[in-house]
């Protein structure tokens, strides 16, 4: 009898559990390249890329994904899985490679709640330079926390462009998105089929403590530009600092349309009479087509300090209750008509509020509105061409 070396009957065995398996196991791996053809059998190096849903099933905590420019096709969404988090030493980060713009593109998908762009469940990851399109609900979702959000643009999604919740109906509010950075990232088109829940930026219903937006713009939009919404079955959402911000011509769309059931406030505070303390700082609302300003029934003691209202279709600020503390705020008028300011809590003489005239700071806020990210990120608003920080 012929007996065959037992080398031989391990290969013969490790042939047969591949093609069981379809493919040998791969190892976490620290960097992975995604292309638009890429695909899930190719070993995300750069010579031979994979896609994003492989990439982030492969990518070890700490790593780098780096999707290269382009367009990507995609009919469903692309889901960070709770659990799969970064350390605490570093981030895991899915980026653009440098240089590049990929476009994430979810035109196939129809309008639903179920179908998002980007769902990030996990913690400590970065998110960069990525564009989230025409998604049917939100371009981007955070329910994760400690993570940042930066150079990313939402566009043309049919609900709000980057919206931070709760993963499910079952997540406790210990657990709730808490300690999220969204900075430099633009928000515009956002458009359902209602019209009137798809804001630019939103934090609300169901969001932890310590959550912050810096050097955003959300413009365009055919709700809010901001909606920081509370409502009684869910209770507080933690306070939230919007700052150094712009938010402007939300309630109509690019191309002029607009819809009779939005909200159109450039930053919505909350709802539902529940009070929360949220921080609102250095912000321009410009050219809204309701409110600039807006406590919507958040009857708490907020922070509202240098921020300029300019031209928004109502009131500039419109604060009917609450304790809130207004500091060195501007409001000015010279294009459109609107009402009075109003201003219920503790509003001193820096502030110089709308009452049928400008005050002497207007002067800096007069001409076309223009707007950029430096090269560190930070915002740069002119107008008139001349650069403009509230």
């Amino acid at each position: 009898m012929q007996v065959r070396p037992v080398i031989a009957c391990v290969t013969l065995l490790a042939g047969a559990l591949v093609a069981l398996s379809g493919a040998p196991a791969q190892a976490a791996s620290s960097t992975q390249y995604v292309s638009p053809a890429g695909t899930a059998g190719a070993a995300g190096t750069q010579s031979a890329p994979t896609t994003l849903a492989t990439a982030i099933g492969r990518i070890a905590p700490g790593g780098t994904i780096y999707l290269r420019g382009g367009t990507y096709a995609y009919s469903s969404t692309i889901t960070i899985p709770a659990g799969s988090d970064g350390t605490a030493a570093a981030r895991t980060t899915l980026r653009a490679y440098p240089g590049e713009t990929p476009v994430l593109n979810f035109s196939a998908q129809s309008e639903s709640s179920s179908n998002r762009g980007i769902q990030l469940n996990a913690n400590r990851w970065h998110l960069y330079g990525l564009t989230v399109e025409h998604a049917g609900d939100n371009g981007i979702y955070v329910g994760g926390s400690d993570n940042v959000v930066e150079r990313t643009v939402t566009a043309y999604n049919r609900d709000t462009g980057l919206q931070l919740g709760r993963i499910s109906s079952s997540t406790p509010s210990s657990q709730w998105p808490s300690n999220n950075l969204v900075v430099s990232s633009e928000s515009h088109d956002n458009a359902d089929s209602d019209g009137e829940d798809a804001d630019g930026f939103a934090a609300k219903l169901t969001t932890g403590t310590g959550n912050v937006f810096r050097y955003d713009v959300s413009h365009h939009n055919i709700d809010d530009g901001w909606d920081l919404y509370t409502k009684t079955a869910t209770g507080a959402i933690g306070p939230v600092t919007i700052e150094y911000s712009l938010s402007s011509s939300n309630g109509t769309l690019s191309d002029g349309s607009q819809s009779g059931d939005g909200d159109r406030n450039g930053y919505k505070l909350g709802g539902d009479g529940i009070a929360v303390d949220h921080t609102v700082r250095h912000d321009i609302a410009y050219g809204n087509g309701h409110h600039g300003f807006t406590y919507n029934n958040n009857p708490g003691t907020m922070a509202i300090s240098n921020n300029a209202g300019i031209d928004n279709a109502e009131r500039n600020f419109s604060f009917d209750k609450g304790t809130s503390v207004f500091r060195t705020n501007t409001s000015c008028r010279f294009a459109v008509d609107g009402s009075n300011d109003k201003t219920v809590g503790d509003a001193d003489g820096s502030n110089q509020f709308w009452t049928g005239t400008n005050g002497s700071r207007c002067s800096s806020y007069s001409g076309a509105l223009g707007w950029s990210f430096a090269s560190d990120g930070r915002l740069a608003v002119t107008f008139g061409g001349t650069v403009v920080t509230p």
